[in-house]
């Protein structure tokens, strides 16, 4: 059984942002690409947009303003379109989105040549500080390399169904304030998802790169990192941890080529 090459690679823009490059496709994740958002502001460098264009399209995983930045998707959507759950078209189209998909769990779309499944997250996905109710969906990509982006998600009855079907899965183990929120994975519950999901790799993302205003300057943002890499140890050692620094790429594993018949 030999095994193909590796078809591309995943770079940490910071937060939820993750631009992926598979198989000649370009997909970007939850855009938050300015320094700052409400009470919270950005800790590490800007990215050079220039180097995330151009793009197949651009996955929104939810509402929230912090993965739904109409400022930033005004700077990279100017030519794909936005794929994202239903009940997002309003305020994407009030933002300047030339193009909407919306999709429900269980739905799929082509983008670029990679099919884009819409899979569950536990998670209240509506637009605050008020809004109908939307869910927050996580992102399948199947190519040849299969990707799990969960966007923002707490462990959720089904999970272990993506088991066999994920190669590299990007799971968001913290936010930027001292504690997290139900509805959202900490570093030992995103362990537990790694080894219901199985993934030969994992990154970890939603960590290191905001910082609420007031938030002690001396917290180490690498701690949530360290949690999550025992953790792993301890409940996926089938799974290696893959951790990238925001403006860090990671060559995409290959699945094993199948033998000849």
């Amino acid at each position: 059984m030999g095994t193909a090459a590796a078809p591309g690679g995943l770079a940490f823009v910071g937060h939820a942002t993750l631009l992926i490059e598979l198989d000649g496709a370009r997909l970007l994740t939850d855009p938050l690409l300015r320094s700052g958002i409400g009470h919270v502001r950005r800790r590490v460098p800007l990215p050079e947009i220039e180097e995330l264009l151009p793009l197949d399209a651009v996955l929104v995983s939810h509402a929230h303003a912090d993965h739904l930045d109409p400022m930033s998707l005004r700077r990279v959507t100017r030519d794909c379109p936005v794929i994202a759950p239903r009940g997002c078209a309003g305020v994407l189209r009030r933002s300047g989105v030339r193009e909407v998909i919306e999709l429900d769990e269980g739905d799929r779309v082509d983008a670029g040549g990679i099919t884009v499944e819409a899979v569950p997250a536990l998670h209240d996905g509506r637009r605050y500080p008020v809004g109908p109710p939307i869910a927050a969906l996580g992102f399948l990509l199947e190519a040849s390399t299969r990707i799990y982006f969960a966007g923002d998600t707490d462990l959720f009855d089904g999970m272990a169904a993506l088991a066999g079907r994920v190669d590299l899965a990007a799971l968001p183990i913290w936010g930027w304030g001292p504690r997290i929120p139900a509805g959202h994975l900490n570093p030992e519950t995103a362990a537990e998802a790694a080894a219901l999901i199985r993934p030969a790799e994992v990154v970890p993302i939603h960590w290191g790169t905001l910082r609420s205003i007031g938030a002690q300057r001396d917290t180490d943002p690498m701690a949530p990192v360290h949690r999550f890499i025992e953790a792993t140890g301890r409940l996926a050692p089938q799974t290696a941890v893959r951790v990238l620094q925001p403006g860090e790429r990671l060559p995409l594993p290959a699945r094993p080529a199948r033998a000849a018949q």
